[in-house]
C-alpha cells in the first residue's frame, strides 16, 4: 500500500515537473518572439527615419 502511494506521488511530481518545464519553454518562446518583433519594428522605424532624413536633405538642396 505504502509503495503504491509513493509511486503515485512520484508520478504526480514527475508530471508537475514536466508541465512546469513545458510552460517555461513556451514562455521563453514567447519572449524570443517578442524580441524578434521588437527588433523588426526598430529596423522598420530606422529605415523610415533614414528616408525622412534623405528627403529633408533633398528638399534643402532644392531650396538652395
Amino acid at each position: 500500500m505504502n509503495d503504491t502511494l509513493n509511486r503515485n506521488i512520484t508520478m504526480n511530481l514527475i508530471q508537475e515537473n514536466l508541465a512546469r518545464a513545458h510552460m517555461n519553454a513556451r514562455l521563453e518562446e514567447a519572449r524570443t518572439s517578442r524580441r524578434g518583433n521588437q527588433l523588426a519594428a526598430a529596423r522598420r522605424l530606422s529605415r523610415k527615419a533614414e528616408r525622412a532624413a534623405a528627403q529633408a536633405r533633398l528638399a534643402l538642396a532644392r531650396a538652395l
